[in-house]
């Protein structure tokens, strides 16, 4: 008899629900956080009311199923103290659905949902369970992790504002509607005609002065193209340093990329091609609830 297992994730910018049976996503259902027009993030208190307006259509997409067990994400990160209250809403939606139906719950974080999701989209399930290095890079997370085994540890990231803030305050600077990935993608000369920017020490990078760097590019004159593509190549740049001195200090090893910042088509291509590394697609790399179900099976089958 096939077994179905749910997953549920209320991050800060995305409510989403995914199903999952054999290994395979079979829906992956997300609907972005409202964010008013002009603004460049959200509060707490207004992500907690969008998921919980979102919730029962985003569950209703998933359909009624004989659901084997329920997976949630509940706090961002697998660390003492890690909390947010947005994740409190999928929290309260996944622990009903398993109470009523007499089904296993399954906690897990935000960040293995992302990896997992990742490893899936990018056909590297194997790598579960094994070592590796991942960076998880998003409006809320520039982070660098040595993964080994089940345990992640961060051993480096930025040391100020995140590279999807940066992203994202620049892009509502020029006109493009949050969040701005998207857009500033769209708009960015090639790499090939800009200059960039880094920052980076050892394991650790600092990308306020990127956000100072591209205001000043505005100030002087300069198109919304090439500030587009200067932000854009200086957040790769800076992740290629990383890269390179994690490997230093590591060895060379498998490494993903996962987060909505490496859905970026320009910044992919060229981490790919220096590093081989393994990245998702869209669907599995910014937010998205297919790994947190994924993880819920596992654990499941593992008992």
């Amino acid at each position: 008899m096939a077994e179905y297992f749910l997953g549920i994730d209320t991050s800060n910018y995305t409510t989403s629900a995914a199903l999952v049976r054999d290994g395979q996503v079979l829906l992956n259902v997300k609907r972005p956080v409202k964010v008013k027009e002009g603004e460049h993030g959200i509060r707490q208190s207004d992500a907690v009311f969008s998921h919980v307006q979102s919730l029962p259509d985003v569950l209703a997409e998933i359909g009624a199923q004989d659901l084997t067990a329920v997976g949630v994400s509940t706090r961002p990160r697998d660390v003492e103290g890690s909390y947010m209250p947005c994740f409190l809403a999928g929290k309260a939606a996944a622990t009903g659905i398993a109470s009523l139906g007499g089904l296993r719950l399954y906690e897990v974080s935000h960040q293995w949902g992302h990896l997992m999701a990742a490893l899936y989209g990018a056909c590297r399930t194997d790598l579960y369970g094994q070592d590796f290095l991942a960076f998880h890079v998003s409006g809320g997370t520039t982070e660098l992790l040595r993964v080994r085994g089940r345990e992640v540890e961060k051993v480096g990231g930025t040391l100020d504002l995140n590279a999807g803030q940066v992203i994202d305050r620049i892009g509502v600077k020029i006109g493009i509607p949050f969040p701005a990935g998207r857009g500033m993608e769209e708009i960015a000369l090639p790499f090939s005609e800009t200059d960039c920017w880094s920052h980076v020490r050892g394991l650790d990078c600092n990308l306020s002065g990127l956000e100072n760097k591209a205001d000043a590019l505005l100030a002087a004159g300069q198109s919304r193209e090439k500030v587009a593509a200067y932000v854009l190549k200086s957040v790769c740049r800076t992740l290629e340093k990383l890269t390179e001195n994690a490997f230093a200090e590591f060895g060379k090893q498998p490494v993903l990329f996962a987060g909505g910042v490496m859905s970026n088509r320009l910044i992919k291509e060229v981490l790919q091609k220096r590093f081989c590394a393994h990245f998702a697609p869209p669907a599995f790399s910014a937010d998205n609830a297919a790994g947190v179900a994924l993880l819920a099976e596992r654990m499941h089958k593992a008992r």
